[in-house]
């Protein structure tokens, strides 16, 4: 009667000669933890800057206004009052605005120049790993060919 071939030690030699490689798995990994602290020290920036651009401009609002609520002589004065606050205050609005958006503008060009080098080199690891892994399994393949003859 024909006895069947055992597979066992075959197929355990193949699986040795295929070895696997953490370390790109480890690099991908720090690639990422690195790039999303990058990201968030950008954002965490970002929104200091914004909270203490709202607080300026809270308290001088607030300053402007003790001007404004202050008792008049004169009933024209309180309508001039109230148009130097009004003025005053528009003019704030637009160098605030601006001020966001200059900050705006740097988490802007500071995400992309962070996203660029971060494709860059993960590129260059991807290459880098897939021809490693091309190497070790045309050699493996070899072996195994050879084992098998």
């Amino acid at each position: 009667m024909a006895k069947t071939q055992d597979f066992t030690s075959v197929f355990k030699d193949m699986m040795g000669s295929f070895p696997v490689d953490t370390k790109s798995m480890e690099d991908a990994y720090k690639s990422q933890t690195t790039l999303a602290e990058k990201l968030s020290t950008v954002s965490l920036s970002a929104a200091q800057e914004s909270a203490q651009l709202s607080a300026k401009w809270a308290q001088d609002t607030l300053t402007k206004m003790q001007d404004m609520t202050k008792a008049k002589s004169e009933p024209a004065d309180y309508a001039k009052s109230m148009t130097d606050f009004v003025t005053a205050t528009s003019e704030s609005a637009a160098e605030h605005m601006a001020a966001f958006a200059e900050i705006a503008k740097k988490v802007q060009t500071q995400t992309l120049e962070l996203m660029m080098a971060a494709g860059k080199d993960m590129s260059e690891d991807m290459t880098a790993a897939a021809k490693k892994a091309q190497d070790e399994m045309t050699n493996a393949a070899k072996k195994a060919t050879t084992a098998a003859k």
